[in-house]
C-alpha cells in the first residue's frame, strides 16, 4: 500500500511525537524527532512520513495526502487524541478508502476505547508496533496480524494475539535514511543541544521502574534491548555524510548509561568518527564510564533528578540516591561535562516543604540548564493508578494534561497541596534557579566565549518570558 505516517497537526508548537517525554506545549518552542514513526517508515518502502508540528503544517496542508495514498498510519497521544481523531475524520472525508490506523502509548493502553473513538478508525497497533505496520502495508488482513485491535463485521472489537518484541535490534533499518528523505532537521530544536541536531534511539526499554515514566510502561518494556556497538557507528557514520551540518547527535534512549562497557564501546567508536554526541543518562554513572565517554566526544547528559528529597525518589521508584547525584554530579564537573537537569513537582509526597528543598537542591547541584515539569498521570502507568485509587485527579480523565493551547496542566490535587499551588511554583522554580548572580554571569560568559549563542539566547530568554506571560 501507498503508505503515509503522519504526527497530525495540533496546537500551535505541541511537540506530541514519540520522542518525546511529555506531550506539550513547552518553555521554549523544541521538537524531538518523531523517531517512533520513522521506524516503520524505514521498513515500508515508498512510504512518506509527514510531520506536521514541527514543520508548521495545518489540516488544509496534509488533507491532499489522503487521496495520495492507501493506508495513513497516525501517531497519537493522550493529550492530542480528540485532536488527532479530528484529523483522522477530515483524512476519511477527503478520501472514504484510506484505511487509518493508530498507534503510540495512548492507544497501546486503552485498545477499545480508541477505536470506539471513531469508526473511521480502521485498527489500532498495540505495544511495539514496527512489523506490525510493515505487514499491514504489505497487505496482510488485519485479522492474520499479531499485536492489532480493530472492528470486526459485527462491529465489535476483536484484540488479536500480542506481537513478540524485538530482540534482535540490528533488525531494525536505520531511520537516518527516513529523515534524509522526509524531514527538513532544521526543523528541530532543543534548547540544550546544538542545532542542528539529529537523535535516534540505540536500544529500546529501561530497566527503571519509575512510577510516572510514559514509554517503558507502555511500549518500550523494562528490559533494554539494544543495537550493536557497531550498528550504532554505522548509523552515525551516516549522520555525517548525511548532514555535514550536524553539530550533535543525541541517543534518546530512555537511559543510555543503563549498559556502561556498551556505553564505553560506543563512545570508543564514536571517538573515532570525531563525532560531538550526547544522551539521557541516570545520575549514577561511574566517575571512569563518564570518563571514557567525555574523553571520546561526549558533550551533555540530560539527567532526570526528578527530586531533592529522598522519600519522593523512594516513592516513585527511581531507585536513586540523593547523596549519589551529588556525587554523580561533581564529577560530571570535573570532567567538563554538561547537564542538562530535569525536575518534576508534584509527584506522591510533594509538599510546600519539598517543593523548596528540591529548588535548593537544583540550585546547590547547578546543572547548566534545567526542565521543570508537572506531574502528569498518563494512562497505562502507575501514576495514573495510584491518582485514581486515591482520588488525586482534579479531573479523572487523561486529556485534562494539557490546556486548550497544548501547555501543561497539573491535574493532581493532595489534601494538603491543591493543583494551583504546584502549578505556580514551576514558575517559581525556573526564576529562583535563573535569576541568580551567579546563574545569569555563567550563561553571559558562555555567550561571550561563544558569540553564536547570543542570538540564541536572547531567543530563547524572549520565549521564556512570553511562556510565562501566557501560562
Amino acid at each position: 500500500m501507498r503508505t503515509l505516517f503522519l504526527h497530525p497537526p495540533s496546537f500551535d508548537g505541541f511537540d506530541g511525537g514519540a520522542g518525546s517525554r511529555y506531550q506539550a506545549k513547552r518553555e521554549i518552542r523544541s521538537f524531538w524527532y518523531p523517531t517512533w514513526l520513522a521506524q516503520p517508515a524505514a521498513l515500508v518502502k515508498g512510504s512518506k512520513l509527514v510531520d506536521a508540528p514541527a514543520a508548521g503544517l495545518g489540516l488544509d496542508d496534509v488533507l491532499p495526502l489522503a487521496t495520495q495514498h492507501d493506508l495513513a498510519i497516525l501517531h497519537t497521544s493522550s493529550p492530542s487524541f480528540h485532536s488527532d481523531i479530528k484529523v483522522a475524520e477530515a483524512l476519511k472525508q477527503e478520501n472514504p478508502a484510506l484505511m487509518i490506523g493508530l498507534v503510540g502509548a495512548k492507544v497501546a493502553v486503552s485498545p477499545d476505547e480508541s477505536l470506539q473513538a471513531s469508526p473511521v478508525i480502521d485498527f489500532v497497533a498495540r505495544e511495539e508496533f514496527d512489523f506490525t505496520i510493515k505487514e499491514v502495508a504489505e497487505g496482510r488482513p488485519l485479522s492474520e496480524t499479531a499485536g492489532l485491535s480493530y472492528r470486526g463485521a459485527d462491529g465489535l472489537v476483536v484484540h488479536n494475539v500480542d506481537r513478540s518484541m524485538i530482540e534482535n535490534m540490528d533488525e531494525l533499518p536505520f531511520v537516518t535514511e527516513v529523515y534524509k528523505r522526509d524531514l527538513q532537521i532544521e526543523d528541530y530544536f532543543i534548547g540544550y543541544l546544538k542545532h542542528p541536531y539529529v537523535s535516534f534511539y540505540t536500544g529500546r526499554g529501561c530497566k527503571s521502574r519509575c512510577t510516572f515514566c510514559l514509554w517503558p510502561q507502555t511500549v518500550g518494556g523494562h528490559r533494554y534491548r539494544t543495537r550493536s556497538p557497531e550498528h550504532v557507528a554505522e548509523e552515525v557514520a551516516l549522520i555525517q555524510r548525511y548532514f555535514p551540518n550536524v553539530q550533535e547527535v543525541f541517543f534518546d534512549d530512555d537511559t543510555f548509561t543503563d549498559n556502561g562497557p556498551r556505553a564505553e564501546e560506543i563512545a570508543r567508536r564514536l571517538g573515532r568518527l570525531g563525532v560531538t554526541w550526547s544522551c539521557n543518562a541516570k545520575a549514577n554513572v561511574p566517575y571512569d564510564t563518564l570518563k571514557v565517554m567525555r574523553d571520546n566526544g561526549l558533550r551533555l547528559l540530560l539527567v532526570g533528578y526528578e527530586s531533592g528529597n529522598q522519600k519522593i525518589l523512594h516513592n516513585i521508584k527511581k531507585g536513586l540516591r540523593v547523596d549519589t547525584a551529588r556525587r554523580f554530579t561533581r564529577d560530571c564537573r570535573s570532567l567538563g561535562i554538561t547537564i542538562h537537569g530535569t525536575f518534576i513537582l508534584g509527584l506522591p509526597g510533594e509538599t510546600r516543604e519539598t517543593i523548596q528543598e528540591t529548588i535548593r537542591f537544583a540550585k546547590e547541584i547547578n546543572p547548566h540548564t534545567i526542565q521543570v515539569s508537572l506531574a502528569a498521570p498518563y494512562p497505562g502507568t502507575y501514576l495514573y493508578q495510584q491518582a485514581l485509587e486515591n482520588g488525586w485527579l482534579h479531573e479523572q480523565d487523561e486529556e485534562h494534561l494539557v490546556n486548550d493551547r497544548g501547555v501543561q496542566i497539573s491535574p493532581i490535587s493532595y489534601p494538603h497541596l491543591n493543583h494551583t499551588e504546584i502549578f505556580d511554583s514551576v514558575e517559581t522554580f525556573y526564576k529562583r534557579f535563573y535569576f541568580r548572580a551567579g546563574k545569569i554571569a555563567e550563561m553571559t560568559g558562555e555567550m561571550i566565549r561563544h558569540p553564536e549563542m547570543i542570538g540564541r539566547r536572547l531567543r530563547e530568554g524572549a520565549e521564556f518570558l512570553r511562556f510565562f506571560r501566557q501560562r
